[in-house]
């Protein structure tokens, strides 16, 4: 069975790292294989085979293992950890790239479209999460309680989990557009000559922000998803 990169950063996120060097999106376009990642990119296989191999090799100890993670404790994690700090940033980013359209726009009015871009993605990133904390996520919860208990499914009002999840992954993909974007725009993130201390702070922000929902869209797309749909298939729903 060919496996996909989605499924190659699954088992190890440090392979991450070789994806994003090579421009290469694992997390909203995770369902492709290797090598039509390196067709597409105009890499050698054999190259970037090995790219990946030596850092799997690596034994820094920093690469954790969420596909054994149960379920409930993945969703707990997400929720805690990136929900929270989307949640944070936008407000910090918001206020930074208004002063800088204000002070530097005139002469970079790349500016005004990058913060009119991450506007758009705070609001949009916050109704997808409410979304998943009040429908999707209480779901998978739900159903790991059925497993453990051994007791029938109650079948939820949106039919099957597929459907929340269809949903989640669109506005996924709609957000990795999004930031390619806002990446373009900034040069990948790299400030003009004459950027101030702000300015450098809030592309270096943005760039951690972007590196954040990469993560965050992974644990969802390539093994949050994926195991609930797994989940779902063993467990008898009542109608």
């Amino acid at each position: 069975m060919i496996q996909t990169i989605g499924e190659i950063v699954a088992q190890d996120y440090r392979t991450a790292q070789v994806f994003k060097d090579h421009k290469i999106d694992f997390c909203c376009r995770g369902n492709r294989s290797l090598e039509e990642v390196a067709e597409k990119n105009n890499l050698n296989i054999d190259t970037l085979s090995a790219e990946l191999k030596a850092v799997s090799n690596q034994n820094n100890g920093d690469n954790i293992d969420f596909k054994s993670w149960p379920l409930d404790l993945l969703v707990d994690y997400i929720e805690k950890k990136h929900h929270r700090y989307v949640e944070q940033q936008n407000t910090i980013l918001k206020q930074y790239l208004e002063k800088l359209c204000k002070v530097h726009g005139e002469k970079h009015p790349e500016l005004f479209e990058i913060s009119q871009l991450f506007n758009a993605s705070a609001g949009e990133l916050a109704m997808h999460m409410k979304k998943e904390e009040l429908v999707l996520f209480p779901f998978v919860r739900k159903m790991v309680e059925a497993k453990q208990s051994g007791q029938d499914l109650t079948a939820p009002h949106f039919g099957s989990v597929e459907n929340p999840i269809n949903t989640m992954m669109a506005e996924h993909d709609n957000e990795g557009v999004r930031f390619r974007t806002i990446a373009e725009l900034s040069n990948d993130y790299t400030p003009p000559a004459d950027a101030c201390s702000t300015y450098k702070v809030t592309y270096a922000l943005l760039q951690e922000f972007e590196e954040d929902l990469h993560r965050h869209i992974h644990l969802e797309n390539n093994i949050l998803f994926m195991k609930a749909r797994e989940l779902e298939k063993q467990l008898t729903p009542l109608t």
